[in-house]
């Protein structure tokens, strides 16, 4: 898939990604990370000391820590990371039995953990973690409206019609769960729920809406949401890559060359609106000031490419393999602390665009440059 350069390039990475991990892995042994505070890595088990946001075990991004695990395990054989990754994944049996701190993301916090681990190890309980987390899932889908419901009740306001882009990165648990049952309810739920996405979320120019919110009774879009995006109508990126690599995922399990042609719509917008250096804005329509930008966004979108890359011919390869390579590269280059001074590896992530703080280490941005990584060698562990 690469040539000589890259080859040389992308082994050197391995090697530092390798080294950072064996050091970082026995630090955080027992914790489970979301960012960096004087950068040692938070902890989402005990506390919440980086005051970004609360709700700690139940917290969306806990599962990215085990994935990295995982990923290390396939890659170096060392079971060291098999055991961390058990420790991450048994703490958080504690969200089901609190119950009402969970939500939407129960794929984002399973599938790199519990599915990885029945995936790899065969282990009963984790398959059982799975299938509890896939119903709980599937639980949330409204039949009126066809999609599946983002949140709980926020005192902000009724979410009971709202759905997310982010969302097509948790239906990949309900495929799982039907390959694994043999019950097509789950299978049918995820596709329902990206079909209805592709015609509510995602524009003629291949952009997408963050928030839709629907009538929970009789279904029909209401109103979108800037949400997580500079405002409403605007380009969130890493909305664009929740649905770039989304649908290439639904297209992974159900070969449905709709979600192939949807995420390849998507992602030529995302390489038009690229900038030269490769670093990414929080929302591509965003004011030139202040200049915010997410790092978090190009390793995912990397990811997706290379996806596309996979089944496309050898003209269209060439160009998302090219646009992932110059991301990864950039972030290589100078977005990465390879140091000891950091536990994290992408030191300039953005939650979203009205925060207060930017620029800061996110547990998933290291997961997915990883993935990413592995996935050019041609020896990624796919967890979705």
């Amino acid at each position: 898939m690469l040539d000589g350069n890259n080859q040389v390039w992308l082994q050197a990475v391995i090697d530092k990604i390798t080294m950072k991990m064996d050091w970082v892995s026995e630090k955080s042994r027992h914790k489970i990370p979301y960012t960096t505070v004087n950068g040692t890595h938070d902890n989402r088990i005990v506390d919440n000391p980086s005051g970004l946001e609360s709700d700690e075990i139940n917290w969306w991004t806990n599962g990215f820590w085990g994935g990295m695990m995982w990923l290390m395990h396939h890659e170096t054989g060392d079971d060291k990371y098999k055991e961390i990754a058990h420790i991450s994944e048994g703490e958080m049996d504690r969200c089901f039995q609190e119950f009402y701190g969970l939500h939407h993301d129960v794929g984002f916090m399973w599938l790199p953990t519990s599915v990885a681990n029945y995936r790899v190890t065969g282990n009963p309980e984790s398959r059982k973690r799975a299938l509890h987390a896939a119903n709980l899932l599937a639980g949330r889908f409204n039949l009126a409206g066809g999609f599946i419901r983002a949140w709980n009740d926020l005192e902000e306001g009724d979410t009971r019609g709202w759905a997310i882009i982010d969302c097509m990165f948790n239906i990949p648990l309900l495929y799982w769960a039907s390959e694994e049952t043999g019950d097509p309810r789950y299978k049918q739920i995820a596709m329902k729920h990206a079909d209805t996405a592709i015609t509510a979320f995602v524009r003629p120019d291949g952009s997408v809406n963050h928030i839709v919110e629907f009538d929970p009774f009789v279904g029909g879009v209401v109103k979108t949401y800037g949400g997580q995006g500079y405002e409403e109508g605007s380009s969130w990126t890493r909305g664009q890559t929740w649905a770039l690599y989304g649908f290439m995922m639904s297209y992974i399990h159900t070969q449905k060359d709709e979600y192939l042609q949807t995420a390849k719509r998507i992602a030529n917008y995302f390489i038009a609106n690229m900038p030269a250096d490769g670093i990414i804005p929080v929302d591509f329509r965003q004011p030139k000031e202040p200049k915010l930008e997410d790092d978090t966004a190009a390793a995912i979108a990397a990811c997706g490419f290379i996806e596309i890359a996979k089944v496309v011919g050898e003209f269209e390869k060439e160009m998302y393999l090219g646009a992932a390579l110059k991301l990864l590269r950039t972030l290589d280059q100078s977005r990465i602390d390879w140091t000891t001074d950091n536990d994290c590896l992408i030191q300039y992530g953005s939650a979203s665009y009205h925060n207060e703080k930017h620029h800061h280490p996110i547990i998933y941005g290291d997961y997915y440059f990883m993935e990413a990584i592995f996935k050019l060698k041609g020896n990624d562990l796919y967890l979705w």
